[in-house]
């Protein structure tokens, strides 16, 4: 939906407001007509008039899928011709619709564009023939004319993919939820990569990342924007942008961004994906990783211990304490703890929590971390509860059942698998 985070409104509306919507439905259907009658020939053209109005019509609806399917081709018609090697306009398309970014329009349509096709990879350094538009193979030289009239197509295809940009800023910031403009924006970059000189294309990449984080600063929990982030980053560290690690960037990135927002889960959800990599690149010893840990450890109790009701902060503790708890065939950040030092971290991260309940008796998230660790505790230790434990376990599953009544059924099994 494109409505998240939207208030919603209700209540009487006057005549005059019912009248103004009216007519707002009256004009949608109207353009949608135009629309479908310009387009529901299988020979339609593709006109400055018709990508006009699918402006109007996304403006008012910016998840009409089938409106963004016919600005794709669209948008391809005025892009410099390619030649006939290379995958056809529809072929284009349709390997963009697996990639769930868009669909191809009907077989017809396509066909009666297929002069038109997109760029093969390896087409952006050959020299194309000025007459008839062809890529022309091998390693000849060009003349002085085919080079001006490459430039000046170079140059067009980036006005237009810039312009299409541009276009969908406006939308992007009404509706930062909506998954139509995401994904055609997604589209529209994997263009500039197909039809722009490397250089170029990745400049338009690393504006888009820069457009990303001041989406993230409007909304810092907008979760498109942080999945969005993460894809930018990965084509911008891939050969086909010439790119490097930016992993040592992208978790500074998150440092700033949890410490603005401790309830950033999406943020601690980026930093916990990226830490993996940074260690890795980093080489990081034992020693290392272990002060690593403690530091990341330590950060999010300090941030605990002020607002224990925070889920986000949680999760990340639960995360960090899985590399403790949870070793076995799968990568951690301190992988070669023996058990006595495992069994030390987390006795005293229950004996630290327990302490929280001094003065929050009514986090339900305390109890939950405690009913956890402690299972955790006796699984690594291979044995069995004892009387204590039980009785403790006994108490917090009591707790539970009146902060969380809905989950009592958890509550339950839990209960009969403790043997209580």
């Amino acid at each position: 939906m494109s409505t998240h985070d939207v208030p919603r409104t209700s209540g009487h509306r006057t005549e005059e407001q019912q009248r103004q919507e009216l007519e707002k439905i009256k004009k949608y259907r109207e353009l949608e007509e135009q629309f479908y009658s310009q387009t529901s020939s299988s020979s339609f053209e593709y006109t400055p008039a018709l990508f006009q109005l699918t402006i109007k019509l996304l403006k008012l609806n910016p998840e009409y899928f089938t409106v963004w399917n016919v600005r794709r081709h669209l948008l391809i018609s005025s892009l410099s011709p390619k030649s006939s090697s290379g995958p056809s306009r529809s072929t284009g398309c349709s390997s963009s619709s697996s990639s769930g970014t868009t669909t191809a329009l009907s077989g017809a349509s396509s066909q009666s564009r297929s002069a038109e096709t997109l760029p093969s990879p390896e087409s952006r350094t050959a020299g194309r023939d000025g007459q008839n538009g062809t890529t022309r193979e091998g390693e000849g030289s060009k003349s002085k004319e085919a080079d001006k009239k490459n430039a000046a197509a170079a140059e067009n295809d980036a006005n237009a993919i810039q312009s299409e940009l541009a276009f969908i800023f406006p939308l992007l910031k009404d509706y930062p939820k909506c998954y139509w403009i995401w994904n055609y924006r997604r589209w529209i970059l994997e263009l500039a990569i197909k039809y722009l000189p490397v250089t170029t294309a990745r400049r338009v990449w690393e504006e888009e990342l820069g457009l990303d984080s001041m989406m993230l600063t409007r909304d810092r929990r907008n979760y498109h924007a942080w999945a969005y982030r993460r894809y930018l980053v990965a084509k911008l560290e891939s050969t086909e942008l010439g790119g490097k690690s930016m992993v040592e960037e992208e978790f500074g990135y998150t440092t700033r961004m949890t410490s603005a927002d401790l309830s950033n889960f999406s943020a601690w959800h980026n930093r916990s994906k990226l830490i993996p990599r940074l260690l890795d690149e980093r080489g990081a010893s034992d020693f290392e990783r272990r002060a690593f840990f403690d530091e990341e450890l330590g950060r999010v109790k300090e941030a605990l211990n002020v607002g224990p009701e925070d889920q986000s902060l949680w999760f990340y503790h639960q995360y960090l304490m899985s590399s403790i708890t949870d070793y076995v065939g799968r990568a951690t950040i301190v992988p070669n703890l023996d058990l006595e030092e495992r069994v030390t971290y987390v006795t005293t991260e229950i004996e630290e929590i327990e302490e929280l309940l001094e003065d929050f008796k009514d986090v339900k998230w305390i109890y939950e971390a405690l009913l956890e660790y402690t299972l955790s505790l006796q699984q690594l230790e291979e044995r069995e509860l004892d009387a204590a434990e039980k009785e403790r376990l006994g108490l917090w599953l009591g707790k539970l059942r009146e902060l969380d009544p809905l989950r009592n059924g958890r509550w339950d099994d839990v209960e009969v698998d403790c043997k209580l």
